[in-house]
């Protein structure tokens, strides 16, 4: 199964993410935003340097499926030239921004600016609400399969507690966090 972070919020939050990640050996996907990258330019190398994988989620993590063409094109073009500049890689995956999936306009966007995947995700967190760590494992926990896309944040305290103890309660029930290339190709 796949642990994937919206890659936006404090800094320190994303590397505390990391770090407790990697200490599980686990691997996550970040799907970043490039204003994000902009401000924090030193975290797509530590992503990456982690053994971790890094996407796009456009560039200002704005409603994409509601622009014009041109708009959402240049979200997604923003963000896919701030990741090649940044790692020499545009990355393998675009996850839309505010929507679970991406339009078909969007979708065909990302496709003819690099992105062989368009991903989605089947268990939401909803650790963006600040729930509280334990609810955040709750409603991981009870949805979580083999093959899952599980989608969670950057920048909130609430899943920087709650990733210890779900990393622990995948681990109970054999399940393996690895990136989304490792999950679907």
């Amino acid at each position: 199964m796949a642990l994937t972070f919206h890659g936006q919020g404090e800094p320190a939050a994303a590397l505390a993410l990391l770090e407790t990640a990697e200490r599980a050996d686990a691997r996550v996907t970040v799907l970043a935003v490039g204003t994000w990258l902009d401000e924090h330019p030193e975290l797509a190398r530590r992503i990456l340097d982690g053994g971790h994988e890094l996407g796009n989620h456009t560039l200002n993590h704005r409603a994409v499926n509601a622009m014009s063409e041109a708009e959402a094109a240049a979200e997604i073009n923003g963000c896919a030239d701030r990741l090649r500049r940044l790692t020499g890689s545009i990355g393998s995956f675009f996850r839309p921004s505010q929507a679970k999936e991406a339009s078909p306009l969007v979708e065909r966007l990302a496709r003819s600016a690099g992105y062989p995947h368009v991903l989605s995700y089947d268990v939401d967190s909803l650790d963006y609400t600040s729930p509280g760590p334990e609810a955040v494992v709750r409603t991981v926990g009870g949805l979580v399969r083999p093959g899952s896309v599980v989608s969670l944040h950057f920048g909130y305290a609430d899943t920087v507690a709650a990733l210890p103890a779900l990393l622990d309660l995948l681990d109970r029930r054999g399940l393996r966090a690895v990136t989304t290339t490792e999950l679907l190709t």
